[in-house]
């Protein structure tokens, strides 16, 4: 059951929505496929999956079935929902989606989430891994997040990860109003900070490392 690691791509938009409405149900406004196409051509923004690719199975066309797959392109014409050109079916199965925009000095995580029936698999810890990896090649300084103040389980991995809470932003969220903890890192390039974080990485890797395949390419 290995999984890829690799940068978001257009084809990838329709599950990371699908991811993102799952993860935050009560989240409004929710991503479209137009800011999230948006988001991938932003040179300050930077996306990844996680993904598990899906079996092909080959299919055996006979002469009453040339052109069915063309036909059924055009029943379901990407063009039809989202005016844009039409995308290549998935190949892979996008389990957790993630992105980051650098601000300054700063990575800002704007988006960490998994499927609800691939929790618990060491998936969100990797995503947060990868992030923290790819900012430090932006040579920016700290990673910082907010995260509403009733999720005591993302706030515990963060911490983990040497995030400190660092503030409060009322009524943060436009779905109830509930305010967000602001959550800095140390200074990524600190000897204290990098010791702490490759001796979790490879706790991390000794778990979970058999099952990802990396794809990333370097940012810098």
């Amino acid at each position: 059951m290995d999984y890829i690691i690799r940068r978001m791509q257009d084809r990838d938009i329709p599950q990371a929505l699908e991811i993102d409405r799952e993860a935050f149900p009560t989240q409004w406004p929710h991503p479209t496929y137009a800011s999230f196409k948006q988001e991938l051509r932003n040179r300050l923004a930077c996306y990844i999956v996680v993904a598990k690719p899906r079996a092909i199975k080959a299919v055996k066309q006979n002469a009453n079935d040339k052109g069915f797959w063309q036909r059924l392109l055009h029943l379901f014409d990407h063009d039809r929902f989202f005016g844009e050109e039409i995308l290549p079916p998935p190949k892979e199965y996008i389990v957790g989606i993630a992105g980051f925009w650098v601000m300054v000095d700063e990575a800002h995580i704007t988006t960490l989430a998994i499927r609800n029936t691939h929790r618990r698999h060491g998936i969100g810890e990797q995503l947060l891994i990868e992030i923290i990896e790819m900012a430090a090649q932006f040579n920016v300084n700290v990673v910082t997040l907010e995260v509403r103040v009733s999720n005591k389980q993302a706030q515990a991995l963060y911490q983990k990860y040497w995030f400190q809470k660092g503030g409060v932003r009322r009524a943060y969220y436009t779905d109830n109003g509930e305010d967000a903890v602001l959550m800095t890192t140390d200074s990524l390039p600190s000897n204290t900070f990098q010791s702490h974080f490759q001796q979790l990485k490879q706790s991390h890797m000794h778990r979970w490392g058999e099952l990802y395949v990396n794809e990333l390419s370097k940012v810098a």
